[in-house]
């Protein structure tokens, strides 16, 4: 009798020993899981930045706010890109994760920001509302990586009009392959000069649709499926199968009233921000968005239909 007493003692501190340490994990860990769930975390900040008494013009704004997952490495690498970017072609620059920057005033002193792996949803209703407004009269967007990339959203107009694709995954066990990419457009600023195709590693997004065919959309490079083995996610218990096809795009423009809209699928990695062949991408979408060079979008584009504010 004592000896099963004892065991049975034995075995009870081992579970609560166990709870115990559970319950370590996930308090250490609360941060990243909140940042998993749909929507990540709830920060919305009210209180702005000080800006710069004299901003430069034309000027970009650089955002890399995460309420979602962080890519810590390549958000450093991408801030410290575009801050080179930016002082050698002589233009004003600003760096913040503040979402408070989105007010009417403020982004008035920006012609172009750049969401440089934003993550989640970043704004409150009156920030949502300014952003979209400073787009609709001619801001100009350039999205990286993880700002196209969570699963869902509490703004839906982020995914469905903003980007024009709702993300569904990428590969895992490799997550990071290498892969082919076909440069369709070579006309646009952000592709002109590229060679025909880009040999690249990367973590590679799959996304709900293809926006070929969207209004005003207009495809700079797709992904070449048969490059890469893998597309299959490979969650727990299933294996779920990412491939779009042979119309696979990766890199895209569009247009929001007179707003002009780049997004890049590619740049998860930080290795990404010192390829010449990246770099070159990135800085001639960014003299796109600012309307530097390339085609006005005026009246032509008309952005897919939101019923969200």
């Amino acid at each position: 009798m004592a000896k099963r007493f004892s065991i049975w003692r034995i075995l009870k501190w081992a579970f609560l020993g166990l709870l115990a340490l559970l319950a370590i994990g996930v308090a250490l860990n609360w941060n990243m899981i909140m940042r998993f769930r749909t929507g990540g975390l709830k920060v919305y900040e009210t209180t702005p930045p000080t800006l710069p008494a004299n901003i430069t013009r034309p000027a970009i704004l650089v955002f890399s706010k995460t309420n979602g997952f962080r890519h810590d490495e390549p958000i450093r690498d991408a801030n410290a890109l575009f801050a080179k970017i930016a002082n050698e072609k002589g233009w004003g620059h600003y760096q913040t994760e503040n979402g408070a920057v989105f007010s009417p005033e403020l982004l008035s002193k920006f012609d172009a920001v750049v969401f440089n792996n934003t993550s989640g949803d970043n704004f409150n209703d009156a920030q949502k509302a300014a952003f979209k407004s400073w787009l609709d009269q001619g801001g100009g967007f350039v999205g990286i990586h993880a700002s196209g990339g969570d699963f869902g959203y509490l703004w839906d107009w982020h995914p469905k009009t903003l980007i024009g694709a709702q993300f569904t995954g990428h590969p895992m066990n490799p997550q990071f392959q290498d892969a082919r990419v076909v440069i369709e457009d070579a006309n646009h600023p952000a592709t002109k000069g590229l060679p025909a195709e880009l040999k690249r590693k990367d973590e590679w997004y799959a996304f709900d649709k293809s926006v070929r065919g969207l209004p005003g959309f207009r495809v700079l490079a797709t992904l070449d499926e048969d490059s890469y083995p893998n597309k299959k996610m490979n969650i727990t218990f299933s294996s779920k199968d990412l491939a779009m096809g042979k119309d696979h795009p990766i890199v895209w423009t569009h247009c929001i009233g007179k707003g002009r809209i780049f997004y890049s699928a590619m740049g998860h990695l930080k290795e990404a921000y010192a390829e010449p062949a990246y770099i070159q991408m990135l800085t001639g979408a960014t003299i796109w968005a600012l309307k530097l060079e390339g085609d006005d979008c005026g009246e032509k584009a008309k952005p897919v239909e939101s019923k969200t504010p």
